[in-house]
């Protein structure tokens, strides 16, 4: 709030971001535009469109002072579990479905990068949604297990890097190792637990560490390190967000990882950092 004390602070900041490697149209791309006189609208000289800073990015039109959404950044990215668009809406002022549309534009440009993992690697699955005995009776399925009408999660963490989580339909072994052999590198060493679904795995030096039979440790091989993540997954939706819809789930998960590959920097690293993943996003409409 020292720093950014007024708009024009924050338009300038935005625009220094965007434009860090030239400045650009963003409708053509062109390398040639034209700043209007009151400051703050372009033209391209190419295909005579104009535009302002926020043109293309989640920040879409949006009629919001960027000072606003600087906040909502800064609140969304530095609090370990999160904020809800309810306590959102009375730190910026502004209502509540307009904050639960901000918290979502900025979950879009937390969006996890599609690099692999290599070193050693931990993967586990968690369950997300409400129990069966706590539902309505008109609501209950009424068969199978604890795991009937819940969203799956799919989670691997390096010990030496990041955390990578999906939403993923099933914990059968074609869904969870499709994903392995997409965001684990080959030759990497592998611990999960006894899950069959990891059972026939190929590729990897794979440990299996059977929680089943009260074993949680053996040698080096653990799930520890993911299930810290999973720890902090559920306290931010338990005490946080209450309730997280499928439709949405992996933008909720990928606000966690983001948060959490970058709880060891500075919170002013990591609010920039957003600020430049913003610049580069497409617009993501209401609809």
């Amino acid at each position: 709030m020292e720093h950014f004390q007024d708009e024009q602070t924050c338009w300038e900041h935005f625009t220094k971001i965007r434009f860090r490697n030239g400045q650009y149209c963003p409708h053509c791309g062109h390398d040639t535009i034209y700043k209007f006189s009151q400051g703050k609208r372009y033209r391209c000289s190419k295909c005579k469109k104009d535009f302002t800073i926020i043109t293309g990015t989640v920040f879409g039109e949006s009629k919001l002072p960027i000072k606003k959404w600087f906040i909502a950044i800064y609140l969304l990215s530095t609090t370990s579990k999160g904020i809800s668009s309810v306590q959102l809406a009375k730190h910026v002022g502004v209502t509540q479905k307009t904050a639960w549309f901000m918290d979502h534009r900025i979950r879009a440009a937390m969006k996890q990068n599609k690099g692999q993992l290599f070193g050693t690697i931990e993967a586990d699955e968690t369950l997300i949604g409400g129990l069966e005995k706590n539902k309505h009776e008109s609501k209950k399925l009424h068969k199978g297990t604890g795991a009937v009408g819940k969203a799956v999660v799919f989670g691997m963490k390096s010990r030496k890097g990041e955390t990578k989580a999906h939403v993923v339909e099933t914990v059968r072994a074609d869904e969870l190792q499709r994903v392995i052999k997409h965001s684990v590198a080959q030759g990497s060493v592998l611990y999960t637990h006894s899950w069959c679904g990891y059972n026939g795995l190929t590729g990897y030096k794979h440990t299996i560490v059977n929680h089943s039979k009260g074993q949680y440790v053996l040698g080096n091989a653990h799930t520890n390190s993911i299930e810290s993540f999973w720890a902090l997954f559920k306290r931010g939706y338990q005490g946080v967000y209450h309730q997280m819809s499928r439709k949405h789930l992996q933008r909720y998960v990928d606000e966690f990882t983001f948060r959490f590959n970058r709880r060891a920097e500075e919170m002013k690293e990591v609010f920039s950092d957003v600020v430049a993943r913003v610049s580069e996003s497409v617009i993501l409409p209401y609809k």
